[in-house]
Parts: C-alpha cells; structure tokens; sequence
C-alpha cells in the first residue's frame, strides 16, 4: 500500500468491480488509455481477476474521503509493455475517471508510485507511454519528472515515450 496526502495505492480487490465499471465504462477514458470500453461490472471483475491481481505492482487510486477506487496505476507487466524498457527500467500505465481529471490527483499518484519504485524496488528509471492524443497523460508525465525520449508507432497508434531516471 502506497499513501499519498489524498489517496491510497491498494491491490485491486473483488469488491471494487462497480466502481471499476463505473469508470471504465466511460469511452472518453478507454479510448485515451488503448483498452476495451467495460461493459458490464462483470467485465470489471474479470480484469480484477485475471489482470489487476495477477500484477503485484497494478494498484486501485482510492481516495482517502470516501474510500473508492477512482483510478489504476502500477508497472505494466513485462510482457505487455509498449516499449522497449532499459535494464532495471519498468513502464508505468495510470488512468483516473473522467470527473477526476484536471484534478492533480493522477499526478500525486504518480508522484507516490516514483517513490515506491525508487526505494522500495530500486529501480534506475520509468518509463511511461501515451497515445500522442493523450495530452493529460503527457502533461501528468512532466510535471512528475519525466522527459520525453521519442515519437514512436505501436500496434499502428502513434505514441510518445518518456522516460524519469531515479
């Protein structure tokens, strides 16, 4: 568990399909952030199930006020990565739920996740990608560090990689 001044960063449980549904049914997040539209709270819990629990590192951003999940954000699994990561380098992916957004809370997550990452997994660096339409995802990346390292195509969508060095 990760703790920032207004969130908590927790494992994803069972019980928080409906709030995942509730904001990952929402096109305008899904479309920014390269997955399925969720269409039902089942759909929800299967990503629990098989995507966010399987990844030690995937953490539900849940606000300390009402203690729901609003948001994901950990190191994508080495195998689905977007782009090539150096040695001792891992790809972070967040999104937050469209009446979050403009807020600064993706960016105290991040800031949370950068220090987990430095002194509890020592790593040298992270690096982060976004759809080059995403400009609210470029903007949290900067504004926590990160500077832009290419322009690069994946799956046909053109991206933008970052990278932060701890």
């Amino acid at each position: 568990m990760i703790e920032t001044e207004q969130l908590i960063l927790r494992p994803w449980k069972e019980d928080d399909a409906e709030s995942l549904y509730k904001y990952a049914s929402d096109s305008r997040v899904s479309e920014l952030a390269l997955w399925p539209c969720h269409t039902s709270a089942e759909m929800s819990r299967d990503v629990i199930r098989y995507i966010f629990a399987p990844n030690p590192y995937s953490f539900a951003i849940v606000l300390k006020t009402t203690g729901e999940p609003i948001g994901s954000i950990g190191l994508v699994p080495k195998e689905d990565e977007h782009h090539y990561t150096a040695e001792e380098e891992r790809e972070v992916g967040y999104w937050i739920g469209y009446p979050y957004w403009g807020k600064g809370l993706t960016t105290e997550a991040l800031y949370g996740l950068i220090e987990f990452c430095r002194d509890s997994l020592c790593l040298k660096s992270l690096m982060i990608t976004t759809d080059t339409r995403n400009t609210a995802s470029q903007r949290v990346a900067e504004k926590c560090g990160f500077e832009l390292l290419e322009n690069y195509m994946y799956d046909g969508t053109s991206g933008k990689a970052y990278r932060l060095c701890l």
